[in-house]
């Protein structure tokens, strides 16, 4: 699926589709990049979430934009969430290591134990964000839990991008351990520095999903 991606998206950047024209049926794209349907609409959703594309339904994909600038999660732009989770997550992180309760340790363990042994990737998504709920609400300020259930539908989003094409799930899971045991030891400033260390790993692995290396790409049937 990535190569099928970086293939799209290159021929977008290029000018081989230029903004407005629509893309060939997904029947005659599986038939000339020799891949399945499931394969090609993962590709064909992570352009329209880089902002690339637009799916018009009954009539096809449509070029949007021929340079990914700021890839959007639901209702907000990936920047401007991971701003807002800066300033929400990281004091809050820091306040749950000196105001959790043995419930709060309890679920949110438990909850990481259930991760890390997680294999389908829809699933781990859901608990990415219930995790974040749970750290929001350790810190025992309802305001703090709001902010995050307000845009949890957007994390998700991004969660399930951020698995889907820069396989964060095993570097996530340790990320989160790491956050859990600041909280356990009570200790305000680790728990801050984990999930700050924990965006910045997000925001690391976005960049490199907009501004990718070069990498293999499918090769295309010629007619």
């Amino acid at each position: 699926m990535e190569a099928v991606l970086v293939h799209l998206r290159g021929a977008i950047e290029r000018g081989q589709y230029a903004i407005g024209d629509k893309l060939p049926s997904e029947a005659e794209l599986c038939r000339r990049l020799e891949v399945s349907r499931p394969v090609l609409r993962e590709a064909l959703r992570a352009l329209q979430v880089m902002g690339l594309t637009v799916s018009r339904t009954g009539k096809g994909t449509f070029v949007l934009a021929n340079a990914v600038e700021d890839p959007t999660f639901g209702d907000y732009a990936a920047g401007d969430l991971l701003e807002v989770r800066r300033h929400v997550e990281i004091p809050a992180a820091g306040y749950a290591a000196v105001r959790r309760t043995p419930e709060n340790l309890d679920h949110l363990t438990h909850l990481l134990e259930r991760m890390e042994r997680e294999t389908d990737t829809t699933a781990w998504v859901a608990m990415d964000t219930v995790f974040h709920i749970g750290v929001a609400e350790a810190a025992q300020n309802p305001v703090f839990r709001k902010v995050i259930e307000e845009i949890r539908d957007a994390l998700a989003r991004q969660s399930a991008f951020l698995n889907e094409l820069g396989g964060r799930r095993e570097q996530s899971n340790r990320e989160h351990r790491e956050i859990v045991e600041a909280l356990i030891d009570g200790s305000e400033h680790d728990a801050a520095q984990a999930m700050s260390h924990h965006l910045d790993r997000v925001e690391t692995t976005l960049s490199s999903i907009v501004h990718p290396q070069r990498v293999n790409t499918p090769h295309e049937r010629r007619t």
